[in-house]
């Protein structure tokens, strides 16, 4: 029997009326939702200091945290970009081979080399650092269980994808056998 009681005493705080209260006293308990809702006054947005408490504001944070899942995807893409712009300066030895009809084949091998003490590999750690970041705060965004932001980190990823990713597609190695 304790336990339904227990269960009437956590309902009312899922009305979320703690706005119209008389101060920033109730603010400390910081409980946080954990159902979807479509707020917009009284969330808290990565940082206790960083409330929104508008429709204008919550417009102006989805519209943040878009660009910031975007951007997400750019680096995502751009990691990679680089990484084949450091390997750019690696050798391709071609030696020919003769084939079993009497033509020469030529074979390429491609040696790829990035030392760990470059300034290539120095910026992609840091890159990744970044990367590792925004991504913890992709995913604190969404875990606000905010309908409005979750909707922002979903449709900015989808966004930053289409905008960057075509490249992705377009770099294709060189073949391995030449005839």
């Amino acid at each position: 029997m304790d336990h339904t009681h227990h269960h009437h005493t956590t309902a009312p705080a899922s009305t979320h009326d703690h706005n119209h209260g008389g101060g920033g006293d109730e603010h400390a308990g910081h409980s946080m939702a954990m159902t979807f809702n479509l707020d917009y006054i009284g969330v808290e947005l990565l940082f206790s200091g960083l409330v929104i408490n508008s429709a204008g504001e919550m417009v102006a944070a989805c519209i943040g945290v878009f660009l910031l899942a975007a951007l997400y995807e750019g680096l995502k893409i751009g990691r990679e970009v680089l990484l084949r712009r450091s390997q750019v300066n690696v050798r391709y030895n071609s030696m020919p081979l003769p084939g079993a009809d009497g033509t020469v084949l030529m074979e390429t091998h491609k040696t790829v080399g990035q030392r760990m003490l470059s300034p290539a590999h120095f910026m992609q750690t840091l890159l990744h650092i970044v990367q590792v970041v925004v991504s913890y705060f992709l995913m604190l965004v969404f875990m606000t269980y905010n309908g409005y932001l979750c909707i922002a980190v979903a449709a900015g990823a989808g966004m930053g994808y289409f905008l960057f990713s075509w490249r992705k597609a377009v770099v294709v190695d060189i073949t391995e056998h030449c005839h």
